[in-house]
């Protein structure tokens, strides 16, 4: 039971629970223990201090917001309007508080605000669903499109749909860039002749490849009812994120082992075979980091990209709360920021562990 737990957790990418696994059973307390302080405690305590030195570097800049705030008004309106924004300021009034880098309080609280605002909205399209059911059936028989719900999305639908987004880029990238990266790879002539072209695609912006697409886009759409900004942003960041993989494959493709191409032509395989069964499983390992790196790229130009396409996801979310500069926005930026930040850990844990059951191999990568 003890080596299943442990393999488990490496597997997935936790392994720095593996000491207090070995503690719970008895072995080797002393040498775990301090194993466990090192791969735990410690970056526990890191946590700790570094939401100390945030609390800290928010409350002087408050301070110096709020002194900014008071000697305003003493040399605008004079003292008795100082001494009224001061106590407006320290009585906690929402309409006069300084609106600089939010606490980790004030994190807190705006995220659980996000979530109550997410149920209320859930309610409402539940509510909306049910009063037009009647309406939609007989839109349905008719041959009608059903009526929808289009009010504003709540942050965790935003969450969901770029999530879509980019999976859906992910996709388009793994589509053009394994075939493609096979194909570099196999042929070394080919694989130097369009050299020049990946070089110089691969660092262009993000920004760039969104407005090439939506030149494209734009044109093939203009009488169709499609929703193109999604179009837009999963395209533009399957061509973003697309190159390392395309990159690695070739690479894991033109290293294969000779020996593994010499077997496949004595035992007289066709081309597809050699590629499945031979030339694609001996360059997983490279493939797959490709991927991993895809992703991840993928994920960080994807706010950007809807924030410019004006799709609704986390990137339109972040650009709202700036332009809308309530006295909370700052504080839902800095939950997007973290929510942000743990999906992409995620997203990387969960492709490492794909990566794991397909190439069998005992990766420890972070």
């Amino acid at each position: 039971m003890k080596d299943r737990s442990i393999h488990i957790l490496n597997f997935v990418g936790l392994g720095f629970f593996e000491p207090a696994i070995r503690i719970a059973t008895g072995e080797e307390v002393k040498k775990n223990l301090a194993a466990l302080f090192k791969k735990v405690i410690l970056p526990i305590l890191s946590i700790v201090l570094f939401l100390i030195v945030w609390h800290s570097g928010a409350k002087y800049l408050y301070d110096i917001e709020k002194n900014a705030r008071i000697e305003k008004a003493l040399v605008d309106r004079g003292e008795i309007a100082a001494n009224e924004m001061r106590v407006c300021i320290e009585s906690g009034d929402i309409s006069c508080q300084p609106n600089t880098l939010p606490s980790p309080t004030q994190v807190w609280i705006a995220y659980r605000s996000l979530l109550s605002d997410h149920r209320i909205i859930s309610e409402k399209k539940v509510a909306f669903a049910e009063k037009v059911a009647a309406t939609n059936a007989k839109r349905e028989e008719q041959g009608l499109a059903a009526i929808r719900y289009t009010g504003r999305p709540s942050f965790v639908d935003q969450i969901f749909t770029s999530l879509k987004t980019v999976f859906a880029g992910f996709l388009l990238a793994l589509f053009i860039a394994v075939p493609i990266g096979v194909m570099l790879g196999l042929s070394e002539t080919l694989r130097s002749s369009v050299n020049w072209l990946i070089q110089i695609f691969k660092p262009v912006s993000p920004v760039v490849w969104l407005l090439l697409v939506f030149m494209i886009v734009k044109t093939l759409t203009r009488n169709s009812d499609t929703d193109s900004s999604f179009i837009i942003s999963f395209i533009s960041v399957g061509l973003c994120s697309m190159w390392a993989t395309l990159v690695n494959t070739s690479m894991g493709v033109s290293s294969v082992d000779k020996d593994y191409i010499n077997v496949a032509k004595v035992l007289q395989l066709s081309v597809g075979q050699k590629i499945f069964k031979i030339i694609l499983p001996s360059s997983f390992p490279l493939i797959f980091t490709g991927l991993r790196i895809t992703l991840s790229v993928a994920w960080m130009v994807l706010i950007a990209i809807e924030l410019l396409a004006q799709s609704p996801g986390l990137g339109s979310f972040v650009w709202e709360e700036f332009q809308n500069g309530a006295n909370d926005s700052n504080s839902k930026i800095i939950v997007a920021m973290f929510i942000i930040g743990i999906i992409g850990f995620l997203l990387d844990r969960i492709m490492l562990t794909i990566q794991k059951f397909v190439t069998f191999t005992e990766e420890t990568t972070t």
